[in-house]
């Protein structure tokens, strides 16, 4: 289940209860967490490490880390943000999923990375699918929806699309948590590209894992 925290960030019940995890989903209020490691996001299948480091590392779309002490983060206003916690091996990756990234299948790419780096299982996997344009707002063309098998002009869910590539992956279906809240039909919560346009701002959102002396005793 989402809440709103007092810090005005979504944040998924199940992974609070992953006592070494810190996570939350940014909506226009939040103040942006700070450091971070972020990327110059390009709408792609790239996917990166962030080894310890901080700030913006290079051109890609999703972020994995295993470093105590260090975040991760995406920048969303439309796209849909997904969150990957390893539960066994304490490991998390940051996801940055537009219509092309999911097409490209990004978030099968960001579980892959964690595979080949950490030895992640996917059914040790949690996914949470924050805030981004519902399929409710989210008309596109035919060249879009033909990506996606589809024909015509039609409502495309990026959401729905997600969770199927997750599932896909091998993440259990009760490990994968979504948020269902519509960027463009709150606006008095969430920026978003396609309402606002150049105007939009931007939502981090946001995962870690936390500093040994930081866990619960």
């Amino acid at each position: 289940m989402f809440y709103l925290d007092s810090n005005h960030f979504y944040r998924a019940s199940e992974l609070d209860a992953i006592p070494w995890l810190i996570h939350g989903f940014g909506t226009r209020h939040s103040h942006i967490p700070d450091p971070l490691a972020t990327v110059k996001q390009i709408h792609s299948a790239t996917c990166v490490a962030a080894e310890g480091k901080r700030g913006v590392l290079s051109q890609a779309d999703a972020i994995i880390e295993n470093t105590p002490g260090n975040a991760i983060a995406v920048k969303t206003a439309d796209c849909i943000p997904v969150l990957l916690a390893d539960e066994r091996l304490r490991a998390v990756a940051a996801v940055h999923a537009g219509w092309r990234g999911t097409a490209a299948h990004i978030v099968q790419g960001a579980i892959d990375a964690m595979k080949q780096r950490y030895g992640t299982d996917p059914a040790d996997l949690h996914a949470a699918i924050g805030p981004g344009i519902g399929a409710c707002c989210y008309e596109v063309g035919p060249e879009v929806m033909a990506q996606f098998g589809g024909e015509g002009r039609g409502h495309l869910d990026l959401e729905a699309e997600n969770r199927r590539q997750l599932e896909g992956a091998g993440i259990p279906t009760d490990r994968i948590y979504a948020a269902h809240l519509c960027t463009m039909c709150r606006s008095d919560e969430f920026h978003s590209f396609r309402r606002d346009r150049e105007a939009a701002g931007r939502m981090y959102s946001f995962v870690g894992v936390r500093q040994v002396a930081d866990l619960p005793q």
